[in-house]
């Protein structure tokens, strides 16, 4: 909201936000019965996050139907007249942390939540559950947006948080061969158009998990290669829009972004069904990681479950390599804690990040952001009421993954 201006119940919308997190800060703690020290607990509810890796909200209502789809990440189907996605991890921490922003109860039925939620517009919506989040830089991937996804522009409107972007490689390379790149230049022009674009965003996104897997070979190819797989491509693509799947094309796509030493993101892990789940386990990177090519190029491993304890080996293993548990927080729900604490395992504080990875519904927004932050007050509240660790400590460590790091590897 533009400053001064009024909330539906007279307030000062810059109070509002204020009070609403102070309150929702209070919340994340309740029922931790003292298990949180109070410098950590302050530390956890109050830090400003960096979101490296999120979408934009939709722009039109969706259906109760589409709702309940939107949070059924593996599958695109209707959901069957049997159930409710509200009866599910999601659904339900939707209903206990989304009801109150509503002006409901905690664990308001699905019903009063629909019913709430229906009422309001999606511009207020965005509003009630972006700034709450605490989020004090989106780092959007615009790759699978639509006219039905807001903007980073929208996204920082309504949060009041500024937004940077990420390039999602795929459909760069899907956008050249549209317009009618050759096969002998495609190479040159997909270079050149990574340096064109490059000025204006901040890291690269891949999704080869979807498009052929890690089991691939990672070779750097030789443009000749590249110009034999891409008329291929072209031939199999002329009786509709160019999708990719060429190893060869994507092994080349790593390659050429590494090469300007800006972070690149994998999908790794849970994701849609039209994925081989096994074939995204990030150990399948090796091939890829081991080469001197990509050793000054951060790559950053996305919310990885159920291999976030690989992604954990990996960055332990490799200097270069950052990973988070973004998405899949919000998917397990209540279970979030032991995601979260299954992260700290291994791998150095300084190669981790927080990220929601939420998508069209703004509630996931604000989901990533409480469970995050009520699960790192859990984890680490204990162990340093414990004894196991110092209170500095710990608070320090929140701060790495919550936003310092994030901050140093994508330089906002």
């Amino acid at each position: 909201m533009p400053d001064g201006s009024r909330d539906s119940q007279g307030r000062d919308s810059q109070d509002s936000e204020s009070h609403d997190r102070e309150i929702l800060g209070r919340d994340i703690l309740a029922g931790l019965n003292g298990r949180v020290p109070a410098a950590l607990a302050e530390a956890v509810t109050s830090l400003p996050l960096v979101d490296h890796h999120v979408h934009g909200c939709f722009t039109t209502a969706p259906t109760r139907s589409e709702f309940e789809q939107a949070i059924n990440e593996g599958s695109p189907d209707p959901i069957p007249s049997f159930m409710t996605m509200f009866d599910s991890p999601l659904g339900f921490a939707i209903r206990r942390w989304g009801a109150p922003v509503l002006g409901l109860p905690a664990h308001a039925s699905a019903e009063d939540y629909w019913a709430a939620r229906s009422a309001l517009p999606v511009d207020e919506l965005d509003r009630r559950f972006l700034s709450p989040a605490g989020v004090d830089r989106w780092i959007i991937d615009t790759g699978f947006s639509t006219g039905a996804i807001s903007s980073p522009a929208v996204m920082t409107e309504r949060s009041g948080a500024p937004s940077s972007e990420i390039l999602r490689l795929e459909q760069l390379a899907e956008q050249l061969i549209d317009r009618g790149a050759s096969a002998s230049s495609f190479a040159d022009d997909f270079r050149a158009a990574l340096q064109a674009a490059a000025p204006g965003i901040v890291g690269f996104k891949t999704i080869a998990a979807y498009r052929t897997g890690f089991d691939i070979e990672w070779s750097q190819p030789a443009d000749a290669a590249v110009a034999r797989a891409v008329a291929a491509w072209q031939a199999a693509a002329t009786s509709g829009p160019a999708r990719l799947t060429d190893p060869v094309i994507i092994a080349f796509l790593i390659h050429a972004a590494a090469a300007l030493r800006l972070p690149i993101q994998f999908h790794v892990g849970f994701g849609d069904r039209d994925m081989d789940l096994h074939r995204s386990n990030p150990m399948l990177l090796l091939g890829l990681l081991r080469q001197s090519a990509l050793a000054e190029t951060p790559v950053m491993l996305l919310h990885c479950y159920p291999y976030h304890r690989e992604a954990g080996y990996l960055a332990q293993a490799f200097n270069n390599v950052y990973f988070d548990v973004g998405l899949s927080v919000n998917y397990v729900g209540a279970q979030s804690r032991q995601i979260v604490a299954e992260s700290l395992e291994l791998a150095p504080f300084a190669k981790q990040l927080y990220s929601s990875d939420a998508f069209g519904l703004p509630e996931l927004h604000l989901l990533g952001s409480v469970l995050w932050r009520r699960s790192m007050a859990q984890v680490l509240g204990d162990w340093v009421t414990q004894g196991d660790w110092a209170e500095a400590d710990a608070i320090r460590v929140v701060e790495m993954i919550g936003a310092g790091n994030a901050r140093r590897i994508y330089g906002v």
